[in-house]
């Protein structure tokens, strides 16, 4: 859990702690430039689709990839709570993995060198993630990159994000986040400040469909969206998912609303990405949309006809 959440009159202390499921470097596709993008846990969506699902719950978890293990037993050793034990004797003996006793301790990660058992978030200061932030600042200033907060959803820990974007604009550095913009007005009004750039979803432009994939209305997204557009240079993303937005009905709706947006600049088709399965056997999760194959080329150049109707530009990734 987030501890240690300081918060001083007149500006954040580099002491403020958040969870960061990951930090990665030499990133191409968060925004321009060469950047360092910074995933926090932890979201308020609960997409049906998503290719992140170890960021939608803001504790740590416990990833088991059964097919990475070599049976070295290290991991039932290091088990306090009798989640993983050996089972059997000899040649015939075996682990077993019991998710209901498991705490998310990591113990059993921190032994396993093959990546068979991985921890998915780890508690991080600001002064700590600047720390690797910093070492690529010749890039960012060369290429004209620089830092990305992505997720989860920022607005999860919102304070957390603003502190790290404020020490990001303190040294120079160019600054964006990946947002749904599912929360208060409030929370983004406190983050324009420290932003160059907001890179945001819209998913689907029906409501009701929009609540049956995401698991929330989408008025207070669509009423963000205008507002930020406003406010700052935005890219619209769309990730474009088999059976449930990829209609070139739905994608010239949602086009139609960004015409009406202000500073955008690109609009962008994110094909389905099943990088994720991989994910959910892991976590032991569902995946509604196993087996799911990229869009083919001809469904693409239909699908990006009809987002032309934004009136801006056009991109497909």
């Amino acid at each position: 859990m987030i501890s240690k959440i300081q918060n001083v009159k007149g500006g954040i202390t580099g002491d403020m702690r958040g969870i960061v499921t990951d930090i990665m470097r030499f990133s191409l596709k968060d925004g321009p430039g060469i950047r360092t993008t910074v995933f926090l846990k932890g979201c308020n969506m609960v997409c049906k689709w998503c290719h992140n699902p170890e960021t939608l719950s803001i504790k740590p978890q416990l990833l088991s990839y059964s097919d990475r293990c070599i049976g070295c037993f290290a991991c039932a050793m290091a088990c306090k709570y009798g989640a993983t034990v050996i089972e059997g004797y000899g040649p015939g003996s075996k682990l077993a993995f019991y998710k209901d006793k498991c705490v998310n301790c990591g113990a059993c990660a921190d032994v396993c060198y093959t990546g068979a058992r991985v921890m998915s978030g780890k508690e991080m200061s600001v002064d700590e993630v600047m720390t690797e932030v910093l070492q690529d600042i010749n890039y960012y200033q060369n290429s004209g990159g620089g830092v990305t907060i992505s997720g989860g959803e920022v607005s999860v820990q919102h304070e957390f994000a603003l502190a790290i974007l404020a020490a990001c604009k303190k040294a120079g550095i160019h600054t964006a986040i990946e947002t749904n913009m599912h929360a208060d007005w409030r929370v983004f009004e406190r983050l324009i400040p420290e932003l160059d750039l907001v890179m945001l979803d819209a998913k689907l432009f029906d409501n009701e469909s929009h609540r049956k994939w995401t698991g929330v209305s989408n008025s207070l997204i669509l009423e963000n969206i205008k507002k930020i557009s406003q406010c700052l240079p935005i890219i619209v993303r769309t990730p474009v998912i088999p059976g449930v937005n990829d209609t070139e009905e739905e994608i010239a709706k949602i086009a139609s609303f960004v015409k009406g947006l202000d500073n955008v600049e690109y609009y962008e088709l994110l094909l389905y990405n099943p990088l994720g399965e991989s994910k959910y056997q892991a976590l032991g999760m569902e995946n509604q949309f196993s087996g799911q194959k990229p869009q083919s080329g001809e469904k693409k150049r239909l699908l990006m006809k009809a987002a032309e109707a934004c009136d801006k530009v056009v991109k497909v990734l």
